[in-house]
């Protein structure tokens, strides 16, 4: 489906909570301020620790701004990251560095953060609802064990801001000049931090599959910085296009997951698991539903009254609600109609979370349920993290949802661009991870991506596909969240190259 620009964001509260990591600020550089005006070219370290898999890992975090330079080499912008570095491995030649990316395209990147990768995890239940006393604990599942990580909070999101005036948002507001200006800054940040012999591997999440799928070629290309693995969690379509049948057909076996998991399907398929009745789902979809919607209006009544049966019996909305629709039932209508009769809307980037209404009646939902949910749960917490965990005090607002507008999204070749770096690169590597409850960024679209990725399939060795019976965060379900962070782990640790090995076809 055509990307959304998801302009809110997740943090989470520590207060009152015991923290199993020690916090000893170690040196300043450039402190901040009790200010709200960014230090661009500022950081604060410390030192903690983190039990990963039984083990005990020491690691050093900064939190920091490093500058965006203009042509004659003055700061017009300070990006902010967060940068965490196992201690007790001194050659960096062969460690990993994860560079780390939501999405929005105005979100920064505590979502991953500090709900998937990085060494602290949010409270929240087994299911990604919020709990009080909002709080962190050790993130058992870190990949800190195999990898260091920087998380990078691109121009206006996070702290990171605009310092010049005179220059224009649209310097960095755009999927193309978004791209240009985080490779440059992700090559200072690389030789600031001594990472050039490092295994490197970008990981985006939601937007952030358009970021670091087009960084790759960029890095590449214009900073001379080759990776070994590429990850896109919940991809968009990357700027390859699906209009028209492709668009009204590929959304059904979205729309069958969901319904499972809220026991909407008909007995004979809610009785089976979820991954036993999506390949038959799949099939129909490209083999009956996608030529049939080639037809259009040409449709013959028998042939479109046998696919209405067949769609509702898949999606579990009403039959008449399909015939109404001329076979194409949107993705705001099935998220307000599912559970329409029971009182319920269900949310766009996770159906498993549910809203109420102030009317059953209507075709899409008020609000999304999950993004408020995530809100509640992240928000106040990330702040909390930083300044009193990292020790990073500044009074500016750290923004989770930033205004990047007005955003230029045309020329997104973000799909195509990945493509020319992995044909490029002979050791790089691509994992997409989706979630089955993601109505968004829905699983049977990101493989359709992954399919239309490389026509010449010479390349299809080094592309993977994982599923996860969760939705647009995946890490948001306990039970999912060891099978993702040792995915990952797998994933990077196989895509490192033996000693001596060229980079070669």
């Amino acid at each position: 489906m055509k990307r959304t620009l998801i302009l809110f964001s997740i943090a989470f509260s520590i207060a009152n909570t015991v923290f199993a990591q020690t916090v000893a600020p170690i040196k300043n550089i450039n402190p901040v301020t009790k200010s709200r005006v960014l230090q661009v070219d500022s950081s604060v370290v410390t030192k903690h620790q983190v039990t990963i898999k039984g083990k005990t890992i020491p690691y050093t975090a900064t939190a920091g701004s490093i500058p965006v330079w203009d042509a004659d080499g003055r700061p017009v912008a300070g990006v902010f990251y967060t940068y965490f570095e196992r201690d007790d491995i001194t050659d960096k030649s062969n460690r990993p560095l994860v560079i780390s990316f939501n999405g929005g395209p105005g979100s920064p990147s505590a979502w991953m953060e500090i709900g998937y990768t990085g060494p602290v995890l949010l409270n929240v239940d087994d299911e990604g609802y919020p709990i009080q006393p909002y709080g962190v604990s050790d993130n058992k599942n870190s990949i800190l064990d195999v990898a260091d990580i920087v998380y990078v909070d691109p121009v206006n999101t996070g702290y990171s801001r605009i310092v010049d005036k005179n220059t224009p948002g649209s310097k960095f507001f755009g999927v193309n000049e978004d791209i240009k200006y985080l490779a440059a800054w992700i090559n200072t940040f690389v030789t600031r931090k001594n990472r050039w012999a490092s295994p490197k591997f970008l990981i985006g999440e939601s937007y952030g599959t358009n970021r670091v799928a087009g960084l790759a070629l960029e890095l590449q290309n214009a900073q001379g910085m080759f990776f070994n693995g590429v990850v896109l969690v919940s991809t968009t379509d990357l700027g390859i296009g699906r209009d028209g049948p492709l668009q009204a057909a590929l959304k059904l076996p979205y729309f069958t997951a969901a319904a499972w998991y809220h026991g909407m399907l008909s007995p004979d398929l809610q009785q089976k698991d979820l991954l036993a009745i999506l390949p038959e789902v799949e099939n129909f979809t490209l083999n009956t539903l996608v030529p049939a919607f080639s037809k259009g209006g040409f449709i013959d009544d028998t042939t479109r009254q046998q696919l209405a049966t067949k769609i509702a019996h898949y999606s579990g909305l009403p039959e008449k609600l399909v015939l109404e629709n001329n076979l194409d039932v949107s993705r705001n209508l099935f998220r307000k109609a599912l559970l329409r009769d029971k009182g319920y809307t269900i949310g766009r980037l996770d159906s498993r979370y549910k809203g109420i209404d102030r009317q059953t009646g209507g075709d899409a939902p008020e609000y999304p349920a999950e993004a408020l949910a995530w809100m509640h749960a992240f928000t106040p917490a990330i702040n909390i993290y930083l300044r009193n965990n990292l020790n990073y005090k500044t009074d500016l607002k750290y923004d989770m949802a930033a205004d990047v507008s007005p955003w230029d999204d045309d020329n997104d070749h973000t799909g195509e661009n990945l493509r020319q770096a992995i044909a490029q690169n002979p050791a790089l590597h691509l994992l997409i991870q989706s979630g089955y409850f993601d109505g968004s960024c829905d699983y049977f679209d990101s493989k359709y991506t992954l399919w239309q990725l490389d026509p010449s399939g010479k390349l299809r060795d080094r592309l993977k596909w994982v599923g996860y019976k969760s939705g647009h965060m995946i890490y948001m379900r306990k039970d999912v969240m060891p099978l993702a962070t040792e995915d990952l782990r797998e994933f990077i640790q196989e895509s490192i190259p033996k000693p001596g090995a060229s980079a070669k076809y």
